[in-house]
C-alpha cells in the first residue's frame, strides 16, 4: 500500500457562482460573417458552448458533458466592428445537472457602445471518474444579476424534463433507415 498516496479533499456542499465566472472575448473578422455581413450563429454557439463548459468545470472539478442547450436568444446582430464578450456563470444546479448561463456583449470598437447581443442556457451533466453521472456542489448567487438568472432556474428545469419527455416521445417515431432504401 502506498503511503503517501493523497487523499482528495471532499467536495464543498456548495459554491458561489462567481467561483465558476468566466469572461471570454474576441473579434468578429471577415471569415467569421455571413452574407448580411453579421456574425455567423454557428460561431457564437460554438464560443458559447466553449464558455459554459469551463464554467461547468470549475464548478465541480470533474468531466462534464453537454446535456442540452436550452436556448440561444439572438438579440441583435454582431458585425465586424464590433467585439464580442462572453460571460457565463453556474446559475443553479441539480443532483448531477448544471445550469449555465452564458451573456453575450458585442461592443462597437470605434464608439465603445456596449449592448447584450444574445444570452443562452445550457444544461451540463457531470461524469464521475466510473462514467455516471455525479453529485456536483450546490450554487449560490450573490450579486444582483446572478440572483434575477437564479430565482427562474427551476421553472427552466422542469421546462426542460417536459422538452427532453416530447423529445424522445418524437424520437422513438422518426424514421432510421437511410433515403435510398
Amino acid at each position: 500500500m502506498n503511503e503517501n498516496k493523497e487523499i482528495p479533499a471532499a467536495a464543498p456542499a456548495f459554491k458561489y457562482c462567481r467561483e465558476s465566472r468566466v469572461f471570454k472575448t474576441g473579434r468578429v473578422f471577415p471569415n467569421d460573417v455571413n452574407n448580411h455581413k453579421t456574425l455567423f450563429g454557428g460561431k457564437l454557439m460554438s464560443g458559447i458552448d466553449e464558455v459554459a463548459s469551463i464554467s461547468a468545470m470549475r464548478h465541480c472539478r470533474i468531466n462534464v458533458v453537454t446535456a442540452s442547450t436550452d436556448s440561444v436568444d439572438f438579440l441583435r446582430p454582431i458585425e465586424p466592428s464590433d467585439s464580442v464578450c462572453f460571460e457565463s456563470f453556474v446559475s443553479w444546479t441539480g443532483r448531477t445537472s448544471i445550469e449555465v448561463f452564458v451573456k453575450i456583449i458585442a461592443e462597437n470598437l470605434y464608439t465603445g457602445e456596449r449592448a447584450v447581443a444574445a444570452t443562452s442556457f445550457l444544461t451540463f451533466v457531470a461524469i464521475g471518474e466510473d462514467g455516471k453521472p455525479a453529485a456536483v456542489p450546490s450554487v449560490i448567487p450573490e450579486t444582483d444579476e446572478e440572483k434575477l438568472i437564479s430565482e427562474s432556474a427551476e421553472e427552466r428545469a422542469e421546462l426542460r424534463k417536459v422538452r427532453r419527455g416530447i423529445s424522445k416521445k418524437l424520437a422513438l417515431q422518426l424514421n432510421t433507415t437511410k433515403y435510398w432504401e
